[in-house]
């Protein structure tokens, strides 16, 4: 795949503001994305974005080296921080375009993935309330990966990713695992994504978060 452009460094995205929510979804505040992420994390509102091809495969990308969470893992095809009041659907189509170079596309929330996970290497850390979003691009599709952004890119079948991840998580993001279940078991069928606070989704500890190995 083709890898044009420099759209912009992921440092610069640190001092950009993102809504603080409880574990049901419901906003509380905001904060920046660079506090948000320092230990022990702020539980703040996020999406992932999973693009599956006609043969049900998904688009996956290998984080940049220069990303400041979990850098160089496989992770799903996009994934960031609507800003307070914004549309997680409306954030995710932004975004793919500044990372992939690719939308605006139709996505549906699947489900809700809350989790918390540490960085080893950066010490950050992840606490998110994560609306998994799915949408359709062709396989011949072109697309523009952002080189600050995406290190590499390629297909691969979902339940097969599962099961290497389960095998081996080191070369995966930890968010993954939980976003793929999503779509492999959709927790809830909303239509077109839209700006709304979905319940917990099923699989969560009492307290409505997965312990997971980050964004």
């Amino acid at each position: 795949m083709s890898r044009e452009g420099h759209r912009g460094e992921p440092s610069s995205r640190e001092g950009h503001l993102v809504e603080l929510v409880d574990h049901t979804g419901r906003a509380l505040g905001k904060t920046t994305v660079s506090a948000a992420h320092q230990p022990p994390g702020q539980l703040h509102r996020a999406f992932s974005v999973l693009l599956t091809d006609a043969a049900g495969r998904v688009l996956l990308q290998r984080r940049a080296e220069v990303k400041t969470r979990f850098p160089l893992r496989w992770a799903n095809s996009c994934c960031g921080h609507p800003e307070p009041g914004e549309a997680p659907a409306t954030a995710a189509n932004r975004r793919l375009g500044e990372e992939l170079g690719v939308g605006p596309v139709d996505l549906t929330e699947v489900g809700v993935y809350v989790y918390y996970a540490e960085d080893p290497v950066t010490g950050r850390v992840e606490y998110e309330y994560d609306h998994v979003l799915r949408g359709e691009l062709p396989a011949d599709a072109p697309v523009r990966p952002d080189p600050a952004e995406v290190a590499e890119l390629r297909w691969a079948n979902p339940a097969a990713v599962a099961a290497d991840l389960a095998a081996d998580p080191q070369p995966y993001a930890p968010w993954l695992g939980g976003v793929l279940d999503r779509l492999l078991r959709p927790t809830a069928q909303h239509g077109p994504a839209a700006d709304h606070a979905p319940a917990r989704s099923a699989g969560e500890t009492d307290d409505g978060v997965e312990p997971s190995g980050g964004r």
